[in-house]
């Protein structure tokens, strides 16, 4: 049974998706650093908020984990990079609270417009200042929004929805995805110059850290309005300071801070700054969507292999789950295969999907044929490390997939290319059973079992009448006998399922019988 750790506070009503799905569940949330370390060893998945901080350390000590979930989008307390070096799948949920994190962002608009924070402590202190908090209308002023990917096009739409013109910069926006949601896309110092109020929405990578600084305030209007309700670092926050004081910012609202918890902060006690304990995402209906979210996300990829919103490996639905089962067994098997294979360094590799192969989603079936391939050659590779690992060792990954129809109705090859040479083989399913079908341009018909013998060697007569000997005086005995060649007495080649692997001894024997070229004992 599958053992989860809820190590944040969420809505009950997570542990209990895992209990019905027979999920063994504990629930420890505000556990120091050490005391997480101490026990995380027995748990295959972690569900967390932002308060556990998931450090190279954990993983380290995490030897049964398969997959980290955040209840929220931002994942800033995970070693996303170090999750991924153990094989960990890191999720969010990534929509669970897009609608109230927007709708902070438009009430701190709000509050800037009105300093309806400043009058309402006034106004607590019985001072009934009128005349000092002079307001601006949001409608006919320009919004800049940065970042406008799920969040920001939901504050646009609300934006418009108080008849501001709304502009946006965001490099993966399309021109189709701005007209449609009625956006001008600009380049960002385009909306430095136009903006009247800036809103972020964009995550913190090294592209966006520091975004917003004193070069960035520069080309602002005068008297503009800064929102960051994202991410702390995408604003300079000296900067930002030296801005207010000269008055060309007329005032910021933070949700975020460079330094969270945010008990000190330099901005802290200046009049023209609302600040918030990042409340982005704090609704009892957001919290309540999220933690349902990363548990059902969660529980299905430890239940049927399911990935949905993760970072780190390419989503599988629970749809297509059963549909790539098979699939998932035969990349294995080609991927393993040649791995088993291979006795120098590895350079480029080229996977081929063919007929019905080609019409799935390739992504996960490459990074299992990358796990077979590098499972032999290395300790603790799976299908979500793998592909990093082929990248960090300069491996050259090529898919192809090909509209064309082909001997089979679905095909899989897969070409590697090593220091010495080039090879492939390529495999097909009958009745969602894998089958090896071609080995080194050689036709063949071999279902893999757990030990087969693999022998190439020359087209003559007595390899066969000599092999079956040597196993038999050897007491090993033979499962299944396929053969293939290239041409009448050329080269060819064989696969033996045996019932138990051969020692070295016997190894020793098999590859000095007449014609034999070369044996290797694989396992599948």
């Amino acid at each position: 049974m599958a053992k989860v750790l809820i190590a944040d506070k969420m809505s009950p009503r997570a542990a209990a998706i895992f209990t019905q799905r027979s999920i063994e569940t504990d629930v420890k949330p505000g556990m120091s650093a050490d005391e997480l370390v101490a026990c995380i060893g027995e748990y295959d998945g972690l569900a967390v908020r932002s308060a556990t901080k998931v450090t190279a350390k954990v993983l380290a000590a995490a030897k049964n984990l398969k997959v980290i979930g955040r209840a929220g989008i931002g994942v800033d307390n995970i070693d996303v990079t170090a999750a991924t070096q153990h094989g960990m799948v890191v999720m969010n949920t990534p929509f669970g609270n897009a609608v109230t994190a927007a709708e902070h962002a438009i009430a701190m608009i709000l509050a800037l417009a009105r300093q309806i924070p400043q009058a309402n402590a006034s106004t607590h202190r019985g001072l009934w200042e009128k005349s000092a908090f002079m307001g601006v209308e949001l409608t006919g002023k320009t919004l800049g929004i940065i970042g406008c990917g799920n969040i920001g096009a939901i504050v646009a739409d609300r934006a418009l929805g108080l008849k501001m013109k709304v502009l946006a910069y965001d490099p993966y926006l399309s021109p189709e995805r701005a007209k449609a949601i009625c956006v001008e896309k600009v380049e960002l110092d385009a909306l430095f110059a136009g903006a009247d109020f800036i809103s972020l929405h964009t995550p913190l990578t090294d592209a966006t850290r520091d975004i917003i600084g004193a070069a960035a305030i520069a080309k602002m209007k005068k008297g503009v309005r800064i929102v960051n309700c994202a991410r702390g670092g995408l604003v300079v926050e000296e900067d930002l300071k030296a801005g207010l004081e000269s008055g060309h910012v007329a005032a910021a609202a933070l949700d975020v801070f460079a330094e969270e918890p945010a008990t000190r902060n330099i901005l802290f006690g200046m009049n023209q700054v609302v600040a918030t304990p990042h409340l982005g995402a704090a609704t009892t209906e957001a919290q309540e969507k999220v933690a349902l979210q990363v548990a059902d996300q969660m529980a299905d990829y430890l239940l049927t292999g399911a990935v949905v919103n993760a970072l780190n490996m390419p989503s599988v639905s629970a749809e297509d789950a059963p549909r790539l089962k098979p699939y998932m067994a035969l990349a294995e098997q080609i991927g393993s295969f040649a791995g088993q294979a291979t006795e120098t360094a590895l350079k480029a590799v080229t996977i081929e999907y063919e007929g019905q192969a080609a019409e799935l989603n390739i992504r996960p079936l490459t990074a299992v044929v990358l796990q077979g391939l590098l499972s032999p050659l290395m300790v603790s590779v799976n299908m979500v490390n793998a592909p990093v690992i082929a990248k960090e060792r300069n491996i050259d990954v090529t898919e192809v997939t090909h509209e064309r129809p082909g001997g089979y109705q679905t095909l899989i090859r897969l070409t590697v290319t090593t220091e010495t040479q080039t090879r492939g083989l390529a495999g097909t399913l009958f009745n969602d059973e894998p089958r090896i079908v071609e080995i080194k341009g050689t036709r063949i018909d071999a279902r893999l079992g757990p030990h087969m013998l693999y022998i190439t060697n020359e087209d003559k007569p007595g390899l066969i009448g000599g092999l079956g000997t040597t196993l038999g005086d050897a007491g090993v005995n033979i499962a299944t006998f396929h053969l293939g060649r290239a041409a009448p007495g050329g080269s060819a080649l064989a696969l033996i399922e045996v019932d138990e692997p051969l020692d070295d001894a016997l190894m020793a024997r098999v590859r000095a019988l007449p014609h034999v070229l070369q044996a290797k004992m694989l396992r599948f």
